[in-house]
């Protein structure tokens, strides 16, 4: 798996939810399936009055979620960003005759004038296989983006009691000094960290 094959599979899934922020800090979530996709990039529409739009201005902050048919979740955060003035058209004739029902929503002229492209070329990718045991997780960069430590690690403390392995719900710590948590295979549950006897586990991030 790679940054490459989960953009592709996010294509396969089609429509995805976006999810912002608005200016009271309130989430904000819908579906967009207005989008082409770049072996390393996302491009993608939507109308300049939409609050959508403004939030994006605003800040630029975006998290995308897709779930295909196999049980695999693919999270992209990321700063969107309005497309190259200059290439505003070329993206927005790739979208739409990709995407040919678009033209009942902004026929003709209307989408030059209602609509911009946001860029995505720099984020991070989680992917998160629910469909095989045990469980896989890995995450990617497109462009400059970096990958956010997050679950569990178990530190030095550890007095190699096992607690926290017997129980994992994923069978994916091994034993050693200190214990190891395969980080490929754990679900973030929290689990060794609430029965370990001596707090020997911190959360990353």
């Amino acid at each position: 798996m790679d940054a490459k094959t989960c953009l592709q599979k996010l294509r396969y899934v089609g429509v995805l939810a976006f999810a912002t922020v608005d200016g009271q800090g309130a989430p904000q979530i819908r579906n967009i399936s207005a989008i082409h996709y770049e072996p390393e990039a996302m491009y993608f529409f939507t109308a300049k009055g939409k609050d959508f739009c403004r939030q994006l201005l605003a800040d630029g902050r975006v998290q995308i979620l897709g779930y295909t048919k196999y049980k695999e979740m693919i999270r992209l955060s990321a700063r969107a960003r309005p497309a190259w003035e200059g290439d505003q058209q070329k993206w927005i004739d790739t979208i739409f005759e990709e995407q040919p029902y678009l033209s009942n929503a902004y026929p003709g002229d209307t989408r030059r004038l209602a609509g911009i492209v946001f860029a995505i070329t720099d984020g991070e990718i989680e992917y998160f296989d629910l469909g095989v045991h045990p469980i896989f997780r890995e995450r990617y960069t497109i462009g400059s983006g970096s990958i956010t430590e997050k679950g569990y690690q178990i530190t030095d403390a550890c007095i190699g009691c096992g607690t926290c392995a017997v129980h994992c719900p994923q069978q994916c710590i091994e034993a050693g000094t200190p214990y190891q948590i395969q980080q490929a295979h754990c679900l973030h549950c929290g689990n060794c960290h609430a029965v370990c006897p001596v707090q020997a586990v911190r959360q990353r991030g």
